[in-house]
């Protein structure tokens, strides 16, 4: 299974999901590549936001090594799955894909909801970390 977590500038949401997921699928050796990428480019190249580096370390995860990359149509070819973090996002991913295959592989990662943006709120990445965690491991229940 190959899957891309998604959010805006892929240090907040979308890097806490894919150090999240990985090691959860390590530790039940699963053989995932997972990945995260951002649909903007101002981070590229860039390690996640220290407050969700120090979240995701609270939980027992090290996303500190993971640098950001912009999403890109390629990618719908590389990964099996990809799951977006908010609507917007969503649409801006969707648009990018130009068959029916490539936007059947396009969800969202809460299935209904949004995972909330915690940039512009320091109290919101342990919360949103731990919410990121549960659905990483009912996604594993569901997938393997």
């Amino acid at each position: 299974m190959k899957i891309l977590m998604v959010c805006l500038g892929n240090i907040c949401r979308s890097p806490l999901a894919e150090g999240i997921m990985r090691q959860l699928a390590d530790e039940q050796n699963l053989n995932w590549k997972v990945a995260s990428a951002g649909t903007g480019n101002w981070h590229i190249g860039q390690a996640p936001d220290h407050r969700s580096i120090a979240a995701a370390k609270s939980f027992g995860y090290d996303i500190s090594r993971q640098r950001a990359q912009q999403f890109s149509h390629n990618m719908f070819g590389e990964y099996d799955l990809i799951l977006v973090m908010d609507r917007n996002n969503l649409n801006d991913v969707l648009r990018m894909a130009k068959t029916e295959e490539e936007r059947e592989k396009v969800k969202l990662f809460l299935d209904n909801e949004e995972v909330t943006d915690p940039y512009w709120d320091n109290t919101l990445f342990k919360p949103v970390c731990g919410q990121v965690e549960k659905r990483c491991k009912e996604i594993i229940r569901a997938l393997s």
